[in-house]
């Protein structure tokens, strides 16, 4: 059967919007960027890939393939380089293969996260190099920010407005009628820099916004304020106020861009608000020393047990966990750490592998302390909190006094 659609990039972007397409009817083509399959990705389980296969998906590292669909969605990713910013690598490596293979007509769709310019000063070019074809006359060309949020049960492709901006008016209402089959509502952007810096937009406000409640955290310990209590009163306010709560640093797929040396005028609350993101792992790692201390042990030679180390709740994806960090800063006090995560069956941190505990409740029980850094459902943490001997609760999920927090 022909495809549709072709996906190029099957990770946290490019499998979601697959697996959407194809439950919506869509023929769809996976582009493999790297060699790890989908059911190896971790992001799929094998029975969604065999569900996807029976609803007409079709994997494939055959670049020959690309030339027979009507709409191309880059989803290769774009991760922070070794300078800071994104590097835009996979994605110029999606867009010369497809080029070679692009026919009129087409549609060249763009989701990765990118910098504000990218669609046109970058894609544009090495589309059109390769193939001869001009974007806006011979093919339609767009960007559209991806919005995925793996575990959510409320909002999916269906339900999730989808926002559009196109070289040109044809493009932009080309893009909308491809999206428009997944989903309930598209939304015109002016163009791709206008759709590129909504995904700027929101990726940032992320990250500014944990930023500010992460330093509250600092502070309040520091003032003996209840933190969690504040939060709770304050998102009573039925406007301007909208909850974010303080965790042990910040994972996940999107990368905060303060465009130093993409623009004249960096994002400097965006940069303050990465370092103050980034030292929380350290934090932590201080924090779970002095609750040793105060209890009268060191944190050398401690028995520390970590408790969720993917950077969501109810997933697995680790992409920039904070367990890491945390695991390594405690090693390197001298710490003994020991894992449990019910979605991760092994775990290593610089290639060392760190033990995992088997029964939770007798490891709890065993380590002088537990740290609880993701709050996966299937934890009990009012049964935790009576058998651990010292809880250290970083994502304020314990009841009450059971545990100490953030």
């Amino acid at each position: 059967m022909p495809a549709d659609l072709a996906v190029i990039g099957l990770g946290h972007l490019g499998l979601p919007l697959a697996q959407a397409a194809v439950a919506a009817g869509i023929p769809t083509l996976g582009y493999r960027t790297a060699p790890d399959s989908a059911s190896e990705s971790g992001l799929l389980t094998p029975a969604e890939l065999r569900r996807m296969l029976a609803q007409g998906f079709r994997p494939t590292t055959s670049p020959a393939e690309l030339g027979r669909v009507r709409t191309a969605v880059i989803c290769a990713p774009t991760p922070r380089g070794a300078d800071g910013t994104l590097d835009l690598t996979q994605v110029a490596d999606a867009a010369r293969t497809l080029a070679d293979r692009l026919r009129p007509h087409t549609t060249v769709i763009l989701e990765s996260p990118v910098h504000p310019g990218t669609t046109e000063g970058f894609l544009r070019p090495l589309l059109e190099d390769a193939s001869g074809l001009r974007a806006g006359r011979d093919f339609h060309l767009a960007y559209s920010p991806a919005r995925t949020d793996p575990g959510n049960r409320d909002f999916g492709p269906a339900n999730t407005p989808k926002v559009i901006g196109g070289l040109t008016p044809a493009c932009t209402e080309s893009a909308a009628a491809f999206y428009g089959r997944l989903t309930d509502k598209v939304v015109r952007a002016r163009g791709p820099r206008e759709a590129e810096t909504v995904q700027l937009l929101e990726t940032n406000y992320r990250h500014v916004n944990i930023a500010l409640v992460n330093e509250m955290a600092v502070l309040c310990h520091d003032l003996g304020v209840d933190l969690w209590d504040v939060i709770r009163c304050a998102e009573t306010k039925p406007f301007g106020f909208h909850a974010f709560r303080p965790g042990p640093g910040v994972g996940g797929h999107g990368v905060p861009q303060d465009l130093a040396g993409h623009s004249p005028r960096s994002l400097r609350m965006v940069e303050q608000a990465q370092q103050v993101n980034d030292r929380m792992p350290q934090y932590v790692a201080q924090r779970a020393a002095a609750l040793l201390n105060e209890h009268g042990k060191s944190a050398r030679g401690a028995r520390v047990l970590l408790l969720g180390v993917t950077y969501k709740p109810d997933v697995a994806d680790q992409q920039a966990t904070p367990a890491r960090e945390i695991a390594l800063r405690l090693l390197e006090l001298g710490a003994s750490v020991s894992y449990h995560d019910p979605h991760v069956p092994s775990w290593n941190v610089l290639d060392r592998p760190v033990p995992r505990a088997d029964s939770l409740y007798e490891a709890a029980a065993d380590a002088d302390l537990t740290i609880l850094l993701q709050q996966h459902r299937t934890y009990d943490l009012q049964g935790l909190s009576v058998k651990a001997q010292l809880l250290l609760d970083t994502r304020g999920a314990a009841p009450v006094g059971a545990a100490h927090r953030l």
